[in-house]
């Protein structure tokens, strides 16, 4: 038994005196705020304050923490330190993962200097990890703590006291007026869940802050738009829902209408949607939804509905806190990791460190020999332990002594790959664009330059490791998880579990970051495969070892370019090879005027397993044309912003946003030595950017001193979203 004094409190922890604060916390104390990231004190993401000094939770033995005073998030809530109501003010998270560790660290460096400098901030927030780059933010909100005094923050939206009254597969209304929005993408710091919330707002005519949300069950009626399937992902959730939620909002909006008419034996043409009811234009007569939701229930849907137009916006548009961003800074929100139904035992697995190799032969004896552990057994994905606990598992792990069939790929290395990727690059490939004569020009040209460009597999990197918890049953299997693949998850559960969909409910929770890992299902079918054969719920949890050895990458790609130039140095023929796996050949886009271009592909099988790395293609192809434009330019002796602005004259979309960023990046002023300003431009995903770096070069070293960003995304929903991605 050890004393610990958390938060103000002394409490007893009834556990092993070696194990981490972290899982303490975590495990026994069901403070859930301080997050697993690495488990290596590598991350930062766990940082608590032990008698105020930041340490990583993960790397802190409990008999060490014993006597001491140690603060977690929320503590940090309960004191209502200045950085809480600061990091809501500056709406500093995205995905929300790590601002624990963040907020914390911000904390202990303002206790020992009350006015910091932007170095004193990079100093001291330097060891905790942001994958969705939250800190320019961070910075600001540290300087508003320092100055501002804390202010409470105002108490979310209660939950509504019933179920609410089903207007259509989006929009329950309940009796106090407030309406409930059922979400059909997950949210992950890109801000989709207070987008989306305005977009039923605006037709719905009522306060964004009077609607409440759920997320959607698996179910087909909740497909994506944009791809008829349930997913999230391909920067599609305001975009795909941009007209159907309006329509489904505009759609209850028109029952309630039709109630109200009905009540007050009137004609629907003097009835208006306002303030979350109707009104009699005549009488003046005002009824809220709540009145009118039963009513409204019995009423046909419009078969027409109008949708306001965007001069008629109150809410699309203009920026929105995110709704979610309370709960982060509190250390409420429920990620997957955070979810444990009650018995809940957790599993980690021991995979091939080859790709393609399998599992030969295993000792389980020294593994179950560690307290805790329950069971050792070979599962699809390799050997699982399972145990009480997510460090006893992880001990016994260690502890377990496996043999592993290395396969024929087990010498698998860069040079091999990038080897078949250059001759792939020597062959003909699969034409994607012709105009003009591009081959026949450059064989006739004198004026000629190539360059050919690589691009490496990358890991996904998370900072919420994988994870899953399963029950599976007679009677049923409930899956919680953060996904990005609702449709996907509920799939493999019901394969792996042998009951119909039917019976399979996929509950999904916030995500510690996505970037198109949780489009996967590998974590989900491991533990819906432990729970089916040992009856009892498991959450399977994957180490950062894990995820970066057994992940699906962003597959590596090769590009080769070649131009024929005029007599002013512009391209009069332009060729493009690019060589990889599938999803290296899409995100292609070319947007400069010439005559003759070319476009090739070779698709080339990947050992290594891929999958989709947040932009897919279009990160690695925009950062070979536009390197290949720059390279034209420099050939050229042009200015690389005028010499794009020139081959832009039919895209003027493109050509608005690459002079913008110029123009507020004061393109062409002087710079001091040892600085340099790069620029580039791309379309990809229904947006337009362009981006001003500014950097310096001291020696080996390469500091970005600026970048300035133009996005033309269309009509912004959430402007402050836009900016914060």
């Amino acid at each position: 038994m050890t004393t610990l004094q958390v938060n103000g409190d002394l409490l007893e922890v009834n556990a092993d005196s070696e194990m981490p604060l972290l899982w303490a916390l975590r495990d026994v104390l069901q403070l859930k705020g301080t997050k697993f990231g690495c488990g290596v004190g590598r991350c930062g993401i766990c940082t608590v304050l032990i008698d105020g000094e930041p340490n990583h939770a993960c790397m802190v033995p409990l008999r060490q923490a014993a006597g001491r005073s140690v603060t977690t998030i929320e503590g940090l809530a309960q004191a209502n330190h200045p950085v809480v109501s600061a990091w809501i003010a500056e709406q500093v998270p995205q995905c929300g993962y790590c601002q624990g560790g963040q907020m914390l660290a911000a904390a202990a460096l303002l206790a020992k200097r009350p006015k910091p400098s932007d170095a004193d901030i990079d100093a001291a927030l330097s060891g905790v990890l942001c994958r969705c780059g939250t800190y320019p933010r961070i910075r600001r909100a540290i300087h508003r703590a320092a100055t501002d005094p804390a202010t409470p923050i105002a108490p979310q939206a209660a939950p509504p006291l019933d179920e609410g009254i089903v207007l259509n597969d989006f929009v329950r209304v309940h009796g106090d007026g407030s309406i409930t929005l059922v979400i059909n993408h997950s949210e992950m710091g890109q801000g989709a869940l207070t987008g989306l919330v305005a977009l039923a707002a605006e037709e719905l005519e009522i306060e964004s802050e009077r609607i409440h949300t759920v997320f959607a069950p698996a179910d087909r009626r909740y497909q994506n738009p944009m791809w008829g399937a349930q997913f999230t992902g391909g920067s599609s959730s305001i975009r795909g829902e941009w007209e159907p939620l309006r329509r489904h909002a505009a759609a209850a909006r028109g029952m309630l209408i039709a109630a109200a008419a009905r009540k007050l034996e009137a004609r629907g043409s003097e009835c208006i949607a306002e303030r979350g009811g109707v009104r009699h234009l005549p009488s003046g007569s005002w009824l809220s939804y709540g009145t009118l939701a039963e009513t409204a229930k019995r009423e046909k849907p419009p078969r027409q509905v109008r949708l306001k137009e965007p001069t008629e916006f109150r809410v699309v548009g203009h920026s929105l806190p995110r709704r979610e961003i309370p709960d982060m800074v509190l250390g409420r929100t429920v990620y997957g990791m955070d979810v444990a139904p009650l018995g809940t035992r957790v599993a980690v697995v021991a995979r091939c460190p080859t790709f393609g190799g399998r599992l030969k032969h295993y000792n389980a004896a020294d593994a179950l020999a560690v307290p805790g552990v329950r069971e050792v057994l070979p599962i699809e994905s390799g050997v699982a332990v399972v145990a009480d606990s997510f460090w006893t598992a992880q001990r016994g792990r260690e502890a377990l002594r496996v043999e592993w069939n290395l396969g024929r790929h087990a010498r698998l290395a860069n040079e091999t790959i990038y080897a078949e990727l250059d001759a792939a690059l020597e062959r003909n490939g699969k034409r994607a664009r012709d105009v003009g004569a591009a081959k026949r020009v450059l064989r006739n040209s004198s004026n000629i330059i190539e360059a050919r460009y690589r691009t490496p597999y990358l890991a996904h990197a998370t900072l919420e490791p994988m994870n899953c918890v399963a029950d599976v049953r007679a009677d049923g299997c409930d899956v919680w998880v953060g996904t990005q693949n609702q449709g996907d998850t509920h799939t493999v559960a019901a394969k792996v579990s042998g009951l119909p969909k039917s019976m399979v409910r996929v509950h999904t929770q916030f995500l510690g970051g996505g970037f198109g890992r949780r489009l996967e299902t590998d974590f989900v079918a491991e533990a819906v495969e432990l729970s089916k054969r040992l009856h009892t719920p498991v959450q399977v949890v994957w180490t950062r070892d894990d995820d970066l050895q057994h992940d699906k990458y962003r597959p590596a790609g090769a590009v080769l370019l070649r131009a024929a130039l005029d007599e002013e140095g512009f391209p009069l023929a332009w060729f493009l090879r690019i060589a990889g796996p599938e999803l290296v050949l899409e995100g292609i886009d070319v947007p400069y005027a010439i005559p003759n271009l070319r476009g090739e592909n070779v698709e080339v099988e990947s050992i290594v397993p891929t999958g989709p790395w947040r932009s897919v293609g279009a990160g690695q192809n925009g950062f070979a044309i536009e390197s290949f434009i720059d390279e034209c330019a420099h050939t050229a002796k042009r200015d690389p912003f005028e010499y794009r602005r020139a081959l832009l004259r039919d895209a003027p979309r493109q050509r608005t946003v690459l002079e913008l960023a110029a123009q507020r990046a004061d393109w062409g002023a002087p710079l001091a030595s040892g600085r340099g300003r790069g620029i580039a431009t791309y379309r990809s995903f229904g947006s337009w950017v362009a981006q001003v770096a500014e950097v310096m070069v001291e020696g080996a070293q390469i500091k970005i001193e600026r970048v300035v960003c133009a996005v033309d995304c269309g009509i912004a929903v959430n402007p402050d979203a836009v900016r914060a991605q």
